[in-house]
């Protein structure tokens, strides 16, 4: 059970997320890594097997693995100092950085009383400030770790040199130190750098998204305003007129209250004109558009076959709506990098397919069917406003998964006579009646 849920917990990141968490829980191991190979390796040939050095390493060996613990609990909140999410509060350094000196106090020890061979000692000297380092490197400058580091070899070097180390094993302690130091930084910094960037370039592609709606938004809002705002006003002052000559009395004010009517009709055509207008969506443009979007947001988009320049109006409007919800779905829903729109026609039907590599939302839609993005919860939202328009032209749509970890939505529209002249048969209200009654809702 226990494997089953971290799976299917991993299954529902996304790829961003996977990577943020396999960074982190890398670093986390580099420590472990370096302390079990360059601490214990010494046990083997290297120290002297007798009671007072092997105490001595088996302190160090112990103080090292506390240095893990330590880091470990450091390196979440190191990245998001790094990242710039919080502030790292440097009080919690002071712990591991007393380890350090304590180390380097114990590994001076087991030199002066010729405990270890040079081999050995350059090993522990090299695994001492590796774990303090991790946490370090993603808190300053490079240019200030970098001092910090030339820092940590020269006093290395000062005391092994008290207790009597001298020519080349001491000449070594530098190199020895600052490799540690620099395996450090070159293994965390750029892997938070990376993540960074990649944070960056999500919440930027998100603020895009919100930017496009505000814009949308603000667009429909200014037509509105440009078609009601003078019949309003209007109706406001021949309302206020016709009440004016109602209370002195005059026949005129019916004529005023029919004018009103006929204003308000007008107004109320020319919403739904504005309303139809902003609801029909032109196949090339609509095909077009999701390209632009999907590219600017990292996602490789190709289109497939013929983009509709044959196919009635109606059927266009329709597929045009399909593909704008489908790279709404694809960019909300999903983690892709690739994304392809095939359309094909015949004769007798014409099909459109959205196919994408990245996890879709796959929610249960009406029919069975699944899809990404369905909002059940609200009629003539989603896949179920688009299983809506398509039902208007005897069409169909099928949302789920596919082959090789695929999402694949299809839409099927039937171009036949029956299909055709059924549509035609209908009166214009009833063709009305699915935005109409979007309208009121």
């Amino acid at each position: 059970m226990l494997v089953r849920g971290w799976r299917r917990s991993w299954q529902q990141r996304s790829k961003l997320e996977r990577i943020d968490l396999y960074s982190r829980l890398t670093i986390s191991v580099i420590p472990w890594t370096f302390a079990l190979s360059w601490q214990l390796a010494p046990f083997k040939s290297d120290i002297r097997h007798a009671p007072l050095p092997l105490a001595l390493g088996v302190a160090l060996l112990i103080l090292s693995l506390v240095q893990c613990l330590l880091s470990n609990r450091n390196v979440q909140l190191s990245y998001e100092h790094y990242l710039g999410v919080s502030v790292f509060p440097r009080r919690r350094q002071l712990p591991p950085l007393v380890l350090v000196l304590v180390s380097l106090a114990l590994l001076a020890t087991l030199a002066g009383v010729d405990g270890v061979n040079h081999a050995g000692l350059l090993l522990m000297t090299l695994n001492t400030p590796v774990a303090f380092a991790i946490t370090q490197s993603l808190l300053v400058p490079v240019r200030t770790f970098l001092i910090q580091s030339f820092a940590v070899a020269a006093l290395n070097t000062g005391v092994l040199a008290a207790v009597g180390l001298r020519g080349g094993p001491l000449a070594g302690v530098v190199p020895a130190t600052l490799f540690g130091c620099l395996l450090t930084l070159i293994s965390v910094r750029p892997s938070a750098w990376s993540l960074g960037v990649m944070w960056q370039a999500e919440e930027a592609r998100d603020l895009q998204a919100r930017l496009a709606v505000a814009e949308e938004r603000l667009r429909f809002g200014r037509d509105l305003h440009d078609v009601l705002g003078r019949n309003l006003a209007v109706i406001a002052l021949k309302s206020e007129l016709a009440v004016e000559l109602a209370q002195r009395g005059r026949p005129e004010a019916v004529d005023q209250m029919v004018e009103v009517q006929r204003i308000a009709r007008t107004s109320q055509q020319e919403v739904r004109d504005v309303v139809r207008g902003y609801r029909e969506a032109d196949l090339s443009t609509e095909l077009a558009g999701a390209r632009g979007v999907l590219s600017a947001a990292g996602i490789e988009c190709e289109v497939a076959g013929d983009v509709g320049g044959e196919l009635p109006a109606p059927v266009q409007s329709a597929l045009g709506w399909v593909v704008r919800e489908a790279a709404t779905n694809v960019l909300r829903h999903g983690d892709p990098r690739h994304c392809t729109i095939r359309l094909r026609s015949s004769a007798d039907a014409v099909v459109l397919q959205v196919e994408n590599d990245g996890a879709a939302v796959a929610v249960a839609g009406p029919g069975g069917s699944s899809g990404a993005g369905d909002d059940s919860g609200s009629d003539g939202s989603g896949l179920a406003g688009l299983r809506e328009r398509l039902s208007v032209l005897d069409g169909s749509l099928e949302a789920g998964p596919a082959r090789n970890g695929l999402f694949r939505l299809t839409a099927t529209i039937p171009l036949g006579s029956a299909a055709s002249s059924a549509h035609q048969e209908k009166p214009p209200a009833a063709r009305e009646a699915p935005a109409l009654q979007e309208e009121r809702r």
